[in-house]
């Protein structure tokens, strides 16, 4: 990115440029510096504008790659997280992000797949120390994944309260809300092995291959499938397409600050931005038939029809569940 930027002369200021750390207990003082430095080394950057946590510092169910929203304490209790003083301390990060912005290597920070707890505890314990608070927070969300407008995240985001900016994630679902695997299913759910293996070696998206089609499943339950196929029908009613209806709608929800979107094609790209360059909010007609699929199932991915006695509270990736 910084050669990129040297060789067309574009001004830095123009440039927001973000990067992540590892979370867990990779999480710590020393590694936020040591990671930092490396980022900005590779990036051939003198700072960085956004740097966050790509997962807690913490145990929390939200940040995890299955279908479990749910606390378990028995989690939170184990060795792995409460050995050696236990995992970092909000005083400990704040007072880390300082020192990095101190130093003049980070404009700001943010958070990732965290929830309400972890954003109010990052902002009230930065301005209480008298620190810098986290000006971010990124989150899975689309259509089929609302669940930061209903836990708690809107409220403690918003700019009457922590006045914290969300960037959204997965607009799309990984390739879900552009209806491409309604007809011809992702390569690890594809009964018809030939060309699931034709699709695997040569991918649509992420759903086709085999290692995150299988870690990302949740994005295809027949909770989604059923959802997607009504915003389909919506989308075509309004004459535009399912991608056009998924990317204006998360643009225009109340919560997003930012929307993230991710391509595999130059032609991808084209598209999304010619759809973020429509003025016209999508109607309250639109709006309201979208809320009317959305309280069918409030949370889509989250759901399964496909837990069997025998799994005994482990899901299809090894999760906990339920």
């Amino acid at each position: 990115i910084g050669k990129w930027i040297k060789s067309r002369n574009v001004p830095r200021r123009n440039v927001v440029i973000a990067t992540k750390i590892t979370g867990g207990r990779n999480v710590t003082p020393k590694n936020l510096k040591k990671d930092c430095d490396g980022s900005l080394k590779r990036l051939g950057m003198d700072y960085i504008d956004v740097y966050q946590l790509h997962w807690p510092q913490r145990y929390s169910p939200q940040s995890n790659w299955g279908q479990s929203m749910q606390y378990h304490l028995d989690i939170d209790s184990d060795p792995y997280w409460r050995a050696y003083g236990g995992p970092t301390s909000f005083e400990d990060l704040c007072y880390a992000m300082q020192g990095l912005i101190q130093e003049g290597k980070i404009r700001s920070w943010g958070l990732c797949n965290d929830n309400a707890y972890g954003l109010t505890a990052c902002t009230r314990t930065a301005k209480a120390l008298g620190t810098t608070p986290p000006c971010s927070i990124q989150g899975d969300f689309s259509m089929v994944d609302r669940k930061s407008e209903e836990n708690g995240v809107a409220e403690a985001a918003s700019p009457f309260n922590e006045n914290v900016g969300f960037m959204a994630y997965n607009a799309l679902a990984g390739g879900v809300l552009t209806g491409k695997y309604l007809n011809i299913p992702a390569a690890s759910d594809d009964t018809e092995r030939a060309r699931a293996l034709l699709n695997a070696q040569n991918p649509r998206g992420r759903m086709d291959e085999f290692g995150w089609g299988r870690t990302l499943y949740r994005y295809r339950t027949d909770a989604v499938q059923d959802a997607v196929r009504e915003y389909e029908r919506i989308a075509k009613k309004s004459g535009i397409s399912l991608t056009e209806l998924s990317l204006r709608w998360c643009r225009q929800r109340t919560l997003v600050t930012s929307t993230l979107v991710g391509h595999s094609s130059l032609n991808q790209l084209q598209e999304s931005l010619k759809y973020f360059s429509v003025k016209e909010p999508l109607s309250e007609a639109i709006m309201w038939d979208i809320d009317r699929v959305h309280m069918k199932n409030r949370l889509p991915l989250f759901s399964s029809s496909r837990v069997g006695k025998d799994w005994n509270g482990e899901g299809e990736i090894g999760e906990r569940i339920p």
